[in-house]
């Protein structure tokens, strides 16, 4: 490390927050740390998140990952997975790190939510992750369980709220515009009713041939089917709210008849409107 760059460390907490859901053991801010040998990597017993708040960075783990990253991206370090990373040379760098584990953290690898396969999310702003993360510990120097708890709970909803941006940078930066805009059209209800496939590849500026065809390769299904999903789903909450006769939601939808309107729920489904509704009322 550079003489010209100041190492500093500000600790956030004292000492762990610990409760059944799960456990947040260090937090804080480092400044110009040294940056771990990619050739001589660590192993941790615990996960780590690291927000750069400043500089930008490399990340190596024995997974073959290796990626670059810089202010506004999240790494996420997993338990039992060698890692390093650290600065690019001659640049400065500041970082927010957060030790935890437990079981909804593991239950949330589990799930897919975290994942080896992406450890870096990129979310950009790093003054709004910096504020959100401090806001995690701020505040809570008692350690009673009940301010324990609110913090495990405060970090569980930024972390989900991290991944959740990163899911829709990435989705977006993977789509063009004229799916963006299809995928709203054929899923969103107007007071007109559903537009169907043909109207909304006109408006996206296809004909529906070539619309058709290029909307499975991007989703991998139809336009009609993916309206179909999204038409039963607003049946779901029609249904939970009570609000819509089975006839009255069928005819909304566009289906014939209520017989149609019931067999196409229970595919989708795997219950007819009646038992969903007995089930969704308890």
């Amino acid at each position: 490390m550079p003489s010209a760059l100041k190492y500093r460390a500000e600790p956030w907490l004292q000492s762990p927050l610990r409760t059944a859901v799960g456990e947040i053991e260090l937090a804080g801010l480092l400044r110009n740390v040294t940056g771990l040998d990619p050739a001589n990597m660590r192993i941790l017993r615990r996960f780590t998140l690291v927000l750069m708040v400043e500089g930008r960075g490399y990340y190596q783990d024995a997974r073959g990952t290796k990626l670059e990253w810089a202010a506004g991206d999240v790494v996420l370090v997993f338990p039992e997975i060698a890692h390093a990373y650290g600065p690019l040379p001659g640049t400065e760098w500041a970082q927010i790190y957060f030790v935890f584990d437990g079981p909804q953290f593991q239950l949330w690898r589990a799930q897919g939510l975290l994942a080896p396969e992406r450890p870096v999310l990129r979310l950009g702003s790093p003054d709004y992750w910096r504020r959100r993360l401090h806001d995690v510990v701020k505040g809570e120097s008692q350690h009673s369980p009940g301010a324990s708890l609110r913090s495990v709970g405060r970090f569980l909803q930024v972390l989900a709220q991290m991944v959740a941006t990163d899911a829709d940078k990435s989705s977006q930066s993977g789509r063009e515009a004229w799916l963006e805009r299809s995928l709203q059209l054929l899923g969103d209800r107007t007071s007109e009713g559903w537009p169907s496939p043909q109207a909304v590849a006109r408006q996206v500026g296809f004909n529906y041939e070539n619309f058709r065809k290029r909307f499975v390769q991007q989703t991998g299904e139809s336009p009609g089917r993916y309206q179909k999903r999204r038409r039963l789903d607003w049946a779901c909450a029609a249904i939970y709210h009570g609000e819509h006769s089975f006839k009255q939601v069928a005819e909304e939808l566009g289906f014939c008849d209520v017989f149609h309107f019931s067999k196409a729920f229970k595919q989708h489904i795997g219950q007819t409107p009646s038992e969903y509704r007995r089930r969704a009322r308890g």
